[in-house]
């Protein structure tokens, strides 16, 4: 069974592949609560999709035009937003930057390399 560790370290810590243009850190998790860092490159595109998981995201830096359920809206450094379970959502990165996701409960489809 995973054991989170207590302080997370970003230099010891491996990006690894999400989509074009975006990788990921596990910052940690147990079954109740996931926390992760996303990377977007300039022009990429998390797209448009929805999951029983409620998610809050904060804009950590770089710009991102987000999109959940039909509105959108223009955030940057220090902004962010909440999404409800099966709601419809997706990313566009303006400017290069970082997403921190939480997520309830954990994104189990997350860990499918991780095992």
């Amino acid at each position: 069974m995973y054991t989170p560790p207590i302080f997370f370290k970003d230099n010891e810590s491996e990006w690894e592949y999400a989509a074009e243009g975006i990788t990921r850190k596990f910052i940690g998790y147990n079954p109740q609560l996931m926390l992760v860092k996303v990377k977007f490159e300039k022009g990429a595109i998390g797209d448009l999709h929805d999951h029983f998981h409620t998610q809050g995201s904060y804009v950590a830096s770089g710009k991102f035009k987000i999109t959940i359920n039909g509105e959108s809206k223009i955030l940057e450094a220090g902004d962010g937003f909440f999404v409800m379970p099966n709601t419809e959502h997706g990313a566009e990165c303006i400017e290069a930057g970082v997403l921190i996701d939480v997520f309830n409960p954990l994104r189990e489809d997350f860990l499918e390399n991780e095992e």
